[in-house]
């Protein structure tokens, strides 16, 4: 993905607020559920990441998007951006 591209999705994901909320008790299968409703619906989520310390928080972050095939656009503390094209929608990415 451009440079130019990731710029454009981190503008877009500025204005969200995170959809999926992962606490303390770590990853559970409906959890996943939600995560792959909300990229098919939306292409660009926020999700807020509230497990055990940085390098945890990393993988977890790492795991998700891997096993969503999701782009992770940035990560702030324990906030993520994810992107995931969704072809019967709308391509955010045009207008980058």
């Amino acid at each position: 993905m451009e440079k130019t591209q990731i710029k454009h999705l981190k503008s877009l994901a500025h204005k969200l607020k995170p959809v999926v909320t992962i606490g303390q008790h770590g990853m559970k299968e409906s959890i996943n559920d939600e995560i792959d409703i909300a990229l098919n619906f939306h292409q660009l989520i926020k999700l807020k990441v509230n497990v055990g310390d940085r390098d945890i928080r990393d993988q977890l972050i790492n795991d998700i998007s891997h096993s969503h095939k999701a782009e992770l656009i940035q990560r702030i503390g324990n906030i993520a951006i994810l992107y995931k094209r969704n072809p019967k929608k709308e391509n955010l990415l045009k207008k980058a």
